[in-house]
């Protein structure tokens, strides 16, 4: 199934087929990229991972999510740099919750680096809540390590009270 969210796009799921370009993103986006046997490990387990396309075929970026009961993990969300600032990670994320909301799950979680104000900012316009802190989370120049920003988006709320 492929979810349309401008003409232009499409977000289709994520094989082995196209892990050379995902790698190339994920490569150029962070200092501590995910290896290709974390996405291949992800894909083998199941996990919703889609890319996102331009309409002339190029990767423009892509989300890596696991289910859990009544719930789903944003376990990596990147556009590629060049890609950035046009929107393209608010439709991923609005497309995840989409199908979040398809599948029943109450709440979609994420963490991420204190240090990245501009996907935080993001994640808040999208709805998102800080909700907890995760110390020494993520690995950090110079041996040293970084805390995480753990997120929370509400999709419904529970039916029998619970918080």
């Amino acid at each position: 199934m492929s979810a349309v969210l401008r003409p232009e796009l499409e977000l289709l799921p994520m094989s082995a087929l196209n892990l050379d370009a995902v790698l190339a993103i994920e490569a150029a986006a962070y200092a501590f990229p995910w290896t290709r046997g974390n996405f291949v490990d992800s894909l083998a387990s199941g996990y919703d991972a889609r890319v996102l396309y331009a309409g002339d075929g190029q990767v423009l970026g892509y989300y890596v999510a696991m289910a859990g009961v009544e719930e789903m993990h944003l376990l990596n969300i990147t556009v590629a740099p060049a890609h950035q600032h046009q929107g393209h990670a608010r439709f991923m994320i609005d497309a995840l919750a989409a199908t979040c909301r398809a599948r029943r799950a109450q709440q979609l979680w994420l963490e991420v680096r204190e240090s990245n104000t501009r996907a935080r900012a993001i994640y808040l316009r999208r709805g998102f809540e800080q909700v907890g802190l995760r110390r020494g989370y993520y690995p950090a120049a110079h041996g040293r390590r970084e805390d995480a920003i753990v997120m929370s988006l509400v999709l419904q709320p529970r039916l029998d009270g619970a918080a």
